[in-house]
This record gives C-alpha cells, structure tokens and sequence, in this order.
C-alpha cells in the first residue's frame, strides 16, 4: 500500500509550486447554487428522478463483478437490483451519465478557468504521502457512509433534501457536525 502511495506521490511532487496568474475568480456562489436547483428541477423534470452519484458506482462495482463472476452476481440481491433483468445494458443508467457529465464538466470548466495543474493541495505540516492516505481514507468512508444512508451527499442533501426527506435533514447535520468536528483533529495539518 505505501509503495504505491510513495508512487502517486511523486508523480505529483515532480512540479512543486505551479502557480497559475491567468486563473479566473471563483464563481459566485449564490448563482452557482442556484444554477445547482435549476439543474435538480430540470433532472427530476425530464428523468422523473434526482441527482445523485453512489448508484453509477454501485452499477460500475455490479457489471464489474458480473464480468469476472456471474453466478455470484445472480444469486445476489444486491448486485441483481443494480444488474436489472437483461433487457438492457446497466451502463445505460442515468446517473452513470450523470457521473460521466461531471467528470467531463468539472474537466472543462477548470481548463476553460485555467485551473487545471497537477499538484496536490496540502498545507505545509503534512507529507504528500500523507495527504493522498488521508484522501484514501476519507473516501472510502465517505463510500462506505454512503451505502450505510442509501445515498451519497449529492443524493441525500440535494434530492432528498429537496423532497423534504427527514433522513435526509438529518444526514446531512450529521455531515457539518461531524465535518466541524473532524476539522479540529486535523486543522494543524492546513495551518
């Protein structure tokens, strides 16, 4: 696991400090957000559904692990439900092109800003290495989080928020809290 941290790592550090002068200001963020309700509207508008990102990878895990072992697949429930009855390809779903258009987005977004460079974001205190573990951790918590809700933030805060979902409320006062409680811990490694 290090080696392949210590990998990735110097990947990175090969151009330290790129510092980009023709970057453009942020958006701002009260527009941005409501553009973000405009495009929740337009999904559940013309899909009949929300946004929302863990089930384009829980369709990904599922076709994958139905190429290298398919009557395993068929005998589980959860990895029949993402998998449907066969009549249509699962790579077709929805949010698996959801996912695809943000990747492709954000991509072009930041190139168009001029802000796309390699690097990795750290403050001074702490280790690339460390920092790309950190990174490790914290999504595969986040991934495992999200299957524990039934959703990812973007599901759960955006859709189910939008729908007036208690769980979904709660779920995410549970992020900020434990956000804000996290960010204590580990505020030296930024400072």
């Amino acid at each position: 696991m290090t080696t392949l941290v210590k990998k990735i790592s110097s990947v990175f550090e090969k151009d330290k400090e790129v510092v980009e002068v023709n970057a453009k200001p942020y958006s701002n963020p009260y527009l941005t957000g409501i553009g973000l309700g405009l495009v929740l509207l337009a999904a559940f508008v013309i899909m009949g559904r929300g946004l929302g990102a863990s089930g384009a990878m829980s369709t990904l895990v599922a076709v994958g692990v139905n190429t290298v072992a398919p009557e395993h697949t068929q005998s589980n429930p959860f990895y029949s439900e993402y998998l449907g009855d066969e009549t249509n390809n699962p790579l077709k779903d929805w949010l698996v092109f959801e996912v695809l258009g943000v990747l492709a987005g954000g991509f072009l977004s930041g190139s168009l800003a001029g802000r796309v460079k390699k690097g990795i974001e750290k403050g001074p205190n702490i280790t690339s290495r460390k920092r790309l573990l950190y990174a490790f951790v914290g999504g595969s918590l986040m991934g495992i989080g999200a299957k524990l809700a039934r959703g990812c933030t973007s599901g759960q805060a955006l859709t189910g928020g939008a729908l007036l979902n208690l769980g979904s409320w709660a779920f995410m006062m549970m992020v900020f809290a434990g956000g804000y409680a996290a960010a204590y811990f580990l505020r030296r490694q930024w400072l």
